[in-house]
């Protein structure tokens, strides 16, 4: 008998990553990207890039020490308590992502769109903003 765990099928299976600049993810799948909106390649984390890395790098850090922790067979509750530690930090990452993609990419796109009169470029940002959201919610 084999102990352990499995991942479930979808984790196994290769995912399709399309190249970057030339698909957007919506809630059903890809789709390809105008031209216009191809040409948006800065990210709002840009500016701050070194201080969220520094804080991705503490929090791996973080948890490595959960590892060690169950390794060193560490009390129950102080494992949990570091596991909730590191995912306030993911959150408070997380945060500050949306808040640089409203400000820059959703901005950017509404900007776009009075630009062009086209009013979809803004709709899109918005509903893929919704997911991300939703996703982080679970």
């Amino acid at each position: 008998m084999r102990m352990g765990f499995s991942l479930p099928s979808a984790a196994r299976e290769p995912r399709h990553i399309p190249p970057r600049g030339t698909c957007d993810r919506t809630p059903r799948g890809y789709k390809v990207l105008a031209m216009s909106e191809q040409e948006h390649t800065t990210h709002g984390y840009s500016a701050d890039k070194e201080a969220l890395l520094k804080r991705l790098r503490r929090i791996e850090g973080q948890v490595r020490g959960v590892s060690r922790m169950v390794d060193e067979d560490n009390y129950c509750i102080d494992v949990l308590t570091q596991i909730s530690a590191v995912n306030a930090a993911l959150h408070k990452v997380s945060l500050a992502l949306v808040q640089d993609h409203i400000g820059h990419c959703v901005v950017d796109a509404a900007a776009r769109s009075a630009e062009t009169g086209d009013a979809t470029i803004v709709a899109d940002k918005v509903e893929e903003t919704a997911v991300a959201i939703g996703r982080l919610l679970r």
